[in-house]
Order: structure tokens, then sequence, then C-alpha cells
């Protein structure tokens, strides 16, 4: 769990609370949305649901970024299933798009790579959508490179990347 709330500028990320499970899961919307050419697909899921799940996991963290009172970023990541300890996954990370290129997704990357750094994560693994082109350039600039053991495959939605938490 992230030891004390860290402030950039007037940025302050911290740990979600299960409160704010509506503002995190509108701004997961919202950010999702911009990558999807045809909008977003309405599949029935439950997310509010799945971010509440998430928040309250024991065994994974949601961070948020605040600004000025408002949500403005979310990272959520923990061990995925069948993996060693020392890997974890970022299962979402999204800036609201009306906050874009001030910084946030840098401070918010920042936060969890120290976070992974002093729960022992040695690697940390994701998925991005193929078609969010802006999330792999960002990914890429952070130091995320194509994962060599989750090759991409025909008809997949997605590209695997491999982040060195230790730097090596």
């Amino acid at each position: 769990m992230i030891r004390a709330n860290r402030t950039v500028d007037s940025l302050v990320i911290r740990t979600a609370l299960p409160a704010e499970v509506a503002p995190v899961a509108a701004l997961h919307e919202r950010a999702r949305a911009t990558y999807y050419p045809d909008g977003l697909p309405d599949d029935g899921f439950d997310w509010q649901a799945a971010w509440l799940q998430a928040i309250e996991r024991p065994d994974g963290q949601v961070l948020c970024a605040v600004r000025d009172a408002r949500l403005v970023g979310i990272a959520s990541f923990r061990i995925p299933e069948g993996a060693p300890a020392e890997t974890v996954k970022l299962f979402q990370f999204h800036v609201d798009p009306d906050h874009w290129r001030f910084g946030i997704g840098t401070a918010l990357h920042t936060a969890c790579v120290e976070q992974w750094r002093a729960d022992g994560r040695r690697t940390a693994v994701l998925d991005v959508h193929v078609d969010n082109e802006r999330a792999q350039a960002f990914y890429a600039r952070q130091g995320w490179d194509p994962d060599p053991q989750n090759p991409p495959t025909e008809g997949d939605h997605h590209l695997f990347l491999r982040f060195s938490v230790s730097g090596e």
C-alpha cells in the first residue's frame, strides 16, 4: 500500500477510497471512449462493481491522482493469478482526457513504480488496446517494451508490454 500521499505541484497521488468508485468508473469510461473509433462498446459489463472490487482487494491497489479536489487519474495493479510474486500487472491506467499533457500520467506512473519497488516487484506487465496509440506511445516513453513471453496473436486486440521495475 502507498505509504503516504505523494504530492507533485498541486497534484496528490494517494490510494483510492471505496466512496470514490463512481467518479473512478466515470473517469475510466471517459478515457476508454477516446480510443474506440466507433464509440465505447456497450458490453453490459458493470465497471463500477469491478472498480469497487479492485479498490477493496487486499492483494491489489488503486492509486488516484487528484488535482484541486478533482480526480484526474487512476491506476489499478496487483499480482496476476499464476504469476511469480515479483511480477505485478497494471490492469488499468487512465488520465482524464481533459487533463492530458499536464504530466499527470507521468507522475502517476512514477508513483506506481515507487510502490512496486517498495513491494519488492521486479517486473511489471500490462496489455494495451491496439487502437490506443496514445497509450502505447506513453508506455514506450516510460520504458515499457513488447513482452517477448506474450507476442501478439492473430485477431487479438491487445499488445502485451513488460517493464523492468528494478531498472535492469
